[in-house]
């Protein structure tokens, strides 16, 4: 990857911003969260949201064309009049598209791209071409629920609209409820509705003493092993991974601890643990208290007593596939401070 990652312009109301299907066809399956995430990103952030080719197309054809997903992308990131493009959901196999992808026109017109989990491989892969990208709410599952968490919005609008750049360095917040439940999305009425609200438990700090300061890269952790070995991955290399800040997250399948060791013991091997500054863990979807102290256990033994990593290692944050997310751009400087037990972001998350 290029040295000083690119960051795009932040956001402004008014401008355009894309919703586009570039793995699982969700909104043609579940219209109304969908529609639900477009109306908040109108009406409560400002913005003019276009459709893209794909957005509505059935899950079926897309699933059968990942080129044609790949080429909609590549128009959308060409055009200077789209400002942000936001993926409608993730979904298992957008590591399909990554061969049409021209992530080289992404330096030459940067272009915010956010989602997460099965969108981490496109944010990995324009990344490692040298753009800042964005993990963070698709337009069904983050967007549709956000106004349940106005803290949330105020974060959200922070990271992509240029305030954190004024409140620089911008401390990440701990959100006062969160929740892992939703009602039934066949039910038009319960598109932008949650359930199952709890207070927040609080961050997990597992191991360290020593303030560090690194680049971010992750995403969902399922999502990344499919990006290993291949050309959208930073192999052979152990001395890129110097300073970056890993951030891991589960999906909803709910993987066992066991699945989470090896991937784990993976990362070892390719010598991350060395050289990054710091692991940091999202909130594990649907694990139970015994299973998330059992994941604190696997971290821990994996990282620091197999692979020697003195690092600095925080569980249980704000972001993942629980709501609501942080958004965390790929590329960009943060401070893990184990003393205060805070995580600040020490740039700008875009240009102004």
């Amino acid at each position: 990857m290029p040295g000083v990652p690119v960051k795009p312009p932040a956001l402004r109301p008014g401008d355009t911003v894309a919703v586009v299907s570039s793995s699982w066809g969700g909104p043609s399956v579940f219209p109304g969260p969908y529609e639900a995430g477009v109306r908040v990103l109108r009406d409560v952030f400002g913005l003019d949201v276009v459709e893209a080719e794909t957005a509505r197309t059935h899950a079926d054809e897309l699933a059968r064309n990942p080129r044609r997903r790949a080429e909609v992308m590549n128009a959308l990131i060409t055009d200077d009049e789209v400002k942000a493009i936001i993926s409608t959901i993730g979904g298992d196999d957008s590591v399909r598209i990554l061969p049409w992808l021209d992530t080289a026109s992404a330096l030459a017109h940067p272009t915010i791209v956010m989602g997460y989990s099965d969108t981490a491989a496109q944010l990995v892969a324009y990344h490692l071409a040298g753009l800042v990208t964005y993990d963070g709410s698709s337009a069904m599952s983050g967007f549709a629920q956000l106004e349940n968490f106005p803290d949330a919005v105020a974060h959200t609008r922070a990271m992509l609209f240029g305030e954190a750049a004024s409140q620089r360095p911008y401390q990440l917040p701990a959100f006062e409820r969160w929740t892992q439940d939703r009602y039934d999305w066949d039910e038009p009425a319960n598109a932008s509705r949650v359930t199952g609200l709890r207070s927040n438990d609080g961050w997990r700090w597992l191991h360290g003493d020593r303030v560090s300061t690194g680049r971010l890269f992750g995403g969902c952790v399922e999502v990344l092993e499919f990006l290993k070995g291949t050309r959208w991955w930073p192999n052979d290399d152990p001395g890129w991974w110097r300073d970056r800040v890993l951030f891991l997250e589960t999906s909803e399948k709910r993987p066992t601890i066991g699945q989470v060791r090896r991937w784990l013991r993976n990362y070892g091997s390719q010598g991350v643990y060395e050289h990054a500054a710091a692991l940091w863990i999202g909130r594990a979807y649907g694990y139970d208290d015994e299973q998330k102290k059992a994941l604190d256990e696997a971290v821990v033994d994996i990282v620091v007593r197999e692979f020697d990593g003195d690092l600095p290692i925080v569980a249980n944050l704000d972001f993942g596939h629980t709501d609501p997310r942080w958004v965390l751009p790929l590329g960009i400087t943060v401070e893990t401070d184990p003393v205060q037990r805070t995580l600040r972001v020490m740039e700008s998350p875009t240009t102004s």
